[in-house]
């Protein structure tokens, strides 16, 4: 079939077998068997299985069920129930959290047109739209969302929000008249989209595609291919399980060799290569992760920002471009009265104070009973005349009822202006250039006088200037004792302007300030037209310098990457410039966040590094392809989930740095003792030295507040990876400090013995977990976190060494070899952390004065 909106509307119900009365029952009822329910094909979200498979795509997660593997086959069963314990509860953790958002999400999710009235049998009758067929003729009025693609048959001041599907947010005029055929979509005046809003008029319309065939729904299935991005944090910790698991492999491959040499058992070989591996894998890394990314979900959630996917919290640390919408994120997404202006004389609309003035009260007058909507429902822009009349103390029901309408001249977009009779007089609004033509006076505070060149001059340049304001511009006027509605067209007497603005949020432009302290860049990407989205944009400090979609189209991908950085505004956009746009800027190294509400806006926020959906106005599909919802539509909000993903990110190096540093040591360690015949540390033990600090300690890290400083600071670099200069400093210089001290120790408590006593693998064991206690504080002054900042960290430790206490002085003490320790032993140890704490102090702050406070390094 040719495309509907460029042919006549009778050609098309001929084409689809229709007729205005529209379809029988039962033929209605044939087509729903022929083309399924009009309905968008959904995934549904993730179910319970995809979720609970996510939580094991991690390498990591691989080396440490290999692990337990080798335990198994040495014969060391828990050892290897102690490692798929943890490995269950790092899955379990994450289940819970990545499910609990997939349900929040659902609760949001609305149907987008319950019903829809359709002529059936030739009666209007109110159906599920899921029934509509192609060739239903549908009736639509103010309010409704349109239920299918549709041609329309006819209309009566139709108007529809087409915003969630183009990004244009005024709402288009409608006509019967086709359109050319290669008419972009939001072009085509002559159909009505699912999915869109009724704001005003009426209309009859056939529908010509349900289901995935509307646009709606061929852009659903264009976002079908376009591939989930991988945060930073995944690919680090990632590429972190690929390198220990060949450190294991490559260890084990080393000392396994000499052990023979030296005459050791294949089984004796067998539990170091088991300790090596256990020693080199942070088994609760991935738990603590998943831990800590959950409980910043926990106090996003809080402020407004309900996330998808897990990883996409710390993401957010790394963004260093944020391309925002405007309406409703950067503005508050209703219109509102500005100014007005009168003969030279402009009045500030946003106070409450009564009318200073009889020309202002008409003025007000005019937008009120010139008007077909009300203060609760109707077209934004009537609604926003009505509101400054209200808020200015006039009454706009009582005017009404006082000043019935006698007769009336509707708007329509060839026009450009609607008017009104009122008995003995005419009221007229709509657009300056229109209206001033039909005007011959103008009312000054002396009386209407005649309207002279210069006075024209005086209100166009009025126009032109609340224009470069962002204002959307309406004229007033009147004619006296009008015979009837048609002698509204000329002799008017003009009154003035009414200048109207969507304005921005009054906490954006601070939100907007600390972002850019941040380092990270803010860029508006809207289907507004350009003078409004620069106006908005100076006004927040985002910047003036615009490029519109009409240039993008002219540009080669190369040309849009050499422009794309130093733009801040980009106008009139389609949902391919959006994906272009960030396409370009991740072609240059950017890590970009993205917002968007409309479908169109689906494809974009998928490919995105975070892909940032609205919650009140954002569509289903855009909910969908998002990792972060949210719930308020406040950029502000975007704001604080970036200065929340920093600290989630600091909190991570933190425990990272902590659990490695360790682990560096462990296998040192025993590397170093097996060599001279010594299994200093078994499996068991080094298990329980990872359960220990992998444990509530390092869990209680996600705890700890975030530092004064962290929107004071560049992004981190994502290519860097997580262990970069200053983390490796950390491992290995307190690695080594750990790894001799404890060697020292080692051959104190041997005292000669030729091999280990359970005293000495008690004291060196013992020695190692307060040592790891110790060392996690000056890993947090690192990182400029006060001391006694957390309590729960305290809790942590305080509870992790009364558990060591238990495998010393319980019988548990027969499952991990060891012995009960005396005074002068604890005494011993004392002046071991004694001795390490100016070390490790010292480590920190060498590494702080060489690595200053960028997180990439």
């Amino acid at each position: 079939m040719p495309k509907p909106h460029g042919l006549a509307s009778d050609r098309v119900l001929d084409d689809l077998g229709s007729q205005p009365e529209g379809l029988s029952s039962d033929e209605a009822r044939r087509r729903l068997e022929s083309h399924g329910e009009n309905e968008l094909v959904s995934d549904g979200g993730r179910s319970p299985f995809d979720i609970v498979l996510e939580q094991f795509d991690s390498v990591l997660i691989w080396v440490l069920v290999a692990a337990a593997a080798l335990s198994i086959w040495a014969g060391h069963a828990v050892d290897a129930v102690l490692i798929l314990v943890i490995v269950a509860a790092n899955g379990a953790f994450g289940f819970v959290q990545d499910y609990r958002a997939e349900r929040s999400l659902q609760s949001l999710r609305k149907m987008v047109a319950p019903t829809a009235a359709v002529r059936r049998d030739g009666d209007l009758q109110e159906i599920d739209a899921s029934g509509l067929v192609p060739g239903d003729v549908i009736v639509l009025g103010g309010g409704d969302v349109v239920p299918a693609d549709s041609r329309l048959l006819g209309s009566t001041d139709l108007e529809t929000d087409e915003a969630a599907l183009t990004g244009e947010s005024v709402p288009v005029s409608k006509s019967t008249d086709p359109v050319g055929s290669e008419t972009p979509l939001a072009e085509r005046t002559s159909m009505v989209y699912k999915g869109t809003n009724v704001t005003r008029g009426k209309g009859v319309a056939v529908v010509t595609e349900t289901g995935m065939e509307t646009a709606v729904g061929k852009i659903a299935q264009r976002l079908a291919t376009t591939e989930d991005t991988q945060t930073p944090l995944q690919g680090e910790l990632d590429e972190l399980g690929r390198t220990l698991g060949v450190g294991v492999v490559i260890l084990s491959a080393l000392v396994v060799p000499l052990l023979f040499v030296r005459g050791t058992s294949a089984v004796q070989a067998a539990l170091t290569a088991v300790s090596l591996a256990v020693a080199a894998v942070p088994e609760g890394l991935p738990a603590v992760v998943t831990l800590t990314l959950a409980l910043g979900v926990r106090k996003m959630s809080d402020e407004n920002a309900l996330v998808r996917r897990l990883p996409a919290v710390e993401a957010l640390g790394a963004v260093d471009v944020i391309c925002t919408d405007k309406t409703g994120t950067l503005t508050r997404g209703q219109m509102t009265v500005d100014r007005l202006w009168m003969n030279d004389a402009v009045v500030d609309a946003t106070d409450t104070s009564d009318p200073r003035s009889d020309r202002e009260k008409l003025l007000l007058r005019i937008g009120i009973l010139c008007n077909d909507s009300t203060l609760e429902d109707g077209d934004p822009t009537e609604q926003a005349l009505l509101e400054v009349a209200d808020r200015r103390g006039l009454d706009v029901d009582g005017l009404r009822a006082e000043h019935p309408r006698t007769g009336e001249v509707p708007f329509s977009s060839e026009r450009k202006w609607m008017g009104t009779v009122h008995s003995d007089v005419g009221y007229v609004k709509g657009a300056p250039e229109v209206i001033i033509e039909n005007c011959d006076r103008i009312l000054t505070a002396d009386g209407p006088v005649e309207l002279t060149d210069a006075a024209r001059d005086r209100v166009e340049a009025t126009v032109r200037e609340f224009g470069d304001d962002a204002l959307r511009v309406l004229a007033m006027a009147y004619r006296e004792d009008p015979a009837d509605a048609d002698d509204l067209g000329d002799g008017l007497i003009f009154v003035g302007l009414s200048g109207m603005i969507d304005p921005p949020r009054t906490e954006v432009a601070d939100a907007i300030a600390a972002t850019t302290r941040a380092g990270i860049a803010v860029k508006m990407v809207t289907g507004d037209n350009a003078r409004t989205a620069r106006a908005i944009a100076d006004a927040l400090g985002i910047g003036t310098e615009v490029l519109e979609g009409s240039d993008i189209e002219r540009m080669d991908d190369e040309a849009l990457i050499g422009r794309v950085e130093s733009v801040d505004v980009f106008a009139r956009t389609s949902p391919e410039h959006k994906v272009r746009i960030l396409r370009a800027l991740q072609e240059l190294g950017h890590e970009v966040a993205m917002t968007g509400d409309g479908v169109n806006d689906a494809p974009a926020l998928k490919s995105a590094d975070v892909g940032v959906a609205m919650g009140i106005r954002g569509t289903d599909v855009a909910r969908q392809a998002s990792d972060i919802v949210l719930l308020d539509d406040n950029y502000e909000t975007i704001e604080r989930a970036v200065e929340r993903g920093r600290a989630i990110f600091d909190n991570i190096w933190k425990f990272v740095a902590y659990l490695l540093s360790a682990n560096v040591a462990e296998v040192a360690l025993v590397f170093i003792a097996s060599l001279y015949g010594y299994l200093i540390l078994p499996a068991v033990q080094l298990l329980w030295i990872n359960l220990l600090t992998d444990g509530l300690p390092a869990l209680a890290l996600g705890a700890d507040p975030k530092g004064e400083g962290v929107m004071n600071r560049p992004p981190r670099n994502p290519e860097r990876g997580i262990v970069g200069r200053r983390m490796l400093g950390v491992i290995a210089a307190t690695g080594a400090v750990t790894t001799v001290v404890m060697l020292g120790l080692m051959a104190f408590a041997l005292e000669g013995a030729a091999v280990v006593t359970p005293y000495a693998m008690t004291m060196v064991f013992t020695g190692f977990v307060f040592l790891e206690f110790e060392k996690l504080y000056v890993i947090r002054w690192l990182r400029e976190t006060p001391t006694l900042s957390n309590p729960w960290l305290a809790a942590a430790v305080a509870g992790s060494a009364v558990v060591q206490l238990a495998v010393l002085y319980t019988p548990l003490n027969r499952y991990f070899g060891t012995v009960p320790l005396g005074l002068t032993d604890w005494g011993i140890i004392a002046v071991v952390l004694l001795v390490c704490l100016p070390i490790y102090v010292a480590i920190a702050a060498l590494i702080r004065r060489t690595t200053g406070t960028d997180p990439s390094r």
